[in-house]
């Protein structure tokens, strides 16, 4: 197989299976990557120094699409990651990134983007796609966008996985 039509994907595991499935993964000769951050734990008794997965129920896996099926079929896996109605592709820039940064440092923390109010962002899908906007209002699972067009403020409730930072 030529290593050129693989892509690195974002696969959702059942909770707390991440290096199980990595493991799995591996077992079945599949290219996988499971980040795991180094904490410092403390027992009652002693400290120790323990790996936790970065990404909490998620494992990169390198494949082409026709292995998509064998990576689903993996004990623990519950589906790849969709963005906009297909797998997310991850690009290899941001593998190497995470790699480097689990290398240079311990006890990091990995969370989702917060849009902030006054923020500008571009939506991504949908009939408003490619507009930009500013964010009005942020909470659990939506943002709310006020786009001025036409010398007008149209606002739209969005949620946070239709628009980017600008």
């Amino acid at each position: 197989m030529n290593n050129n039509t693989k892509k690195w994907y974002a696969i959702y595991t059942k909770p707390r299976w991440e290096k199980k499935v990595y493991a799995l993964l591996q077992e079945q000769e599949i290219a996988a990557y499971c980040p795991l951050n180094k904490v410092r734990k403390k027992w009652s008794d002693r400290y120790k120094i323990v790996h936790e997965p970065l990404f909490k129920s998620y494992v990169f896996v390198q494949v082409e699409e026709n292995e998509m099926t064998k990576v689903r079929m993996v004990g623990g896996v519950v589906n790849f990651v969709y963005w906009n109605g297909k797998p997310a592709i991850i690009k290899d820039e941001e593998i190497h990134i995470i790699r480097k940064f689990l290398n240079e440092h311990e006890h990091v923390e990995a969370e989702p983007l917060q849009f902030m109010p006054n923020q500008r962002v571009k939506i991504m899908s949908g009939v408003l796609m490619d507009k930009e906007g500013i964010v009005i209002r942020s909470d659990k699972n939506k943002v709310q966008v006020v786009l001025e067009s036409l010398g007008f403020r149209l606002t739209a409730r969005l949620s946070s996985n239709e628009i980017r930072p600008v």
